[in-house]
């Protein structure tokens, strides 16, 4: 943690302002101490340069899911070049020109890919927010550059204060008990005129995955031990790869795939690495939660958060990606 952090932190029990005490500091980095609240007098410690304020009690049935994706995201922790275009192509019309000097706000970073994208496009300070354990994760990938805190702490009790330029949750929000209660908690810590960006699961074009794969994922494959999922994930991973790359790609590139199921997906994904791909099947197996949003129930986040410069789009034509300004907070 950085001392430069602490104006943009409040406390997550009360909204007061937060005092920093300092055991070890590294040059910038505040590597171990803790916070307290001026006011309710709550106390946050700081251990490996991360701020921590998950408070267990609330976690309630969002601690399987951070068990889940802190593991996941500890396995497959590496970088790749083609993070960089995957994450413009989630945020459209966001760009990186308009990111720069922004103040950010990441919900749910994972391993801190897109952080350090952000951070290298210019933000004047990304705020990095995760859950599980792969905040460590994030935090040994971008936790270091001098525009980047990384925090743990819970999406539906941020401790910050409502002055972000931008908020963007990507992938996260159909993940979590209550999504719409998640872009609430987001579009609450922009300032006036602030935009937000999100991209979740569709329930339009994923027919065939709510009728076969969510059902063994919430009875089974979610409750595997990591270990044994990673195996049997990497088993279907094989043939996705070599459907998307050997037939997807090829015939999406001659317009030849009208024909193929899912086309559009595997077409997306045909540029990917296999270490990528098995990650996304790992994924889709992994979550103990996982809602398919329909595009009236995305839309009306927007529309209830008086969001103005809509932009829904149909990506990839299983999922939804966001986009709006909001003129004042809900």
């Amino acid at each position: 943690m950085k001392a430069s952090l602490l104006p943009l932190l409040a406390c997550p029990s009360c909204g007061c302002g937060v005092s920093l005490s300092v055991r070890k500091q590294e040059d910038l980095e505040i590597v171990e101490g803790s916070l307290a609240c001026v006011d309710c007098r709550a106390t946050f410690p700081i251990r490996a340069g991360v701020p921590r304020f998950i408070e267990r009690a609330h976690l309630g049935d969002q601690s399987a899911t951070a068990r889940n994706f802190g593991a996941q995201w500890q396995m497959f922790d590496e970088g790749g070049d083609h993070y960089d275009s995957q994450f413009r192509d989630w945020i459209r019309p966001a760009t990186p020109a308009f990111v720069k000097d922004s103040t950010v706000l990441e919900a749910g970073c994972g391993k801190g890919r897109h952080t350090r994208l952000l951070a290298d496009w210019g933000a004047a300070a990304v705020v990095a927010v995760e859950l599980s354990a792969a905040v460590d994760v994030a935090y040994r990938h971008a936790g270091r550059l001098p525009n980047v805190h990384v925090i743990q702490a819970d999406i539906y009790r941020l401790p910050v204060r409502p002055v972000f330029d931008y908020a963007l949750s990507i992938g996260v929000l159909h993940h979590l008990p209550d999504p719409r209660a998640g872009f609430q908690a987001l579009v609450l810590q922009l300032r006036a005129g602030g935009a937000v960006s999100v991209w979740v699961y569709g329930r339009e074009g994923n027919g065939w995955i709510l009728r076969v794969i969510d059902p063994v994922r919430r009875r089974l494959t979610s409750r595997l031990p990591p270990a044994v999922l990673y195996w049997c994930s990497l088993a279907l991973a094989l043939p996705v790869a070599l459907l998307s790359k050997g037939i997807c790609g090829p015939l999406a590139r001659r317009r030849l795939a009208a024909w193929l199921p899912y086309r559009d997906y595997l077409a997306y994904i045909s540029r990917f690495p296999l270490r990528e791909i098995h990650s996304i099947v790992f994924d889709h197996l992994n979550a103990p939660i996982a809602f398919y949003l329909p595009h009236g129930e995305v839309a009306a986040w927007f529309r209830d958060a008086r969001a103005e410069q809509i932009t829904l789009e149909w990506h990839n034509r299983n999922s939804w990606r966001g986009f709006g300004v909001v003129p004042g907070q809900m």
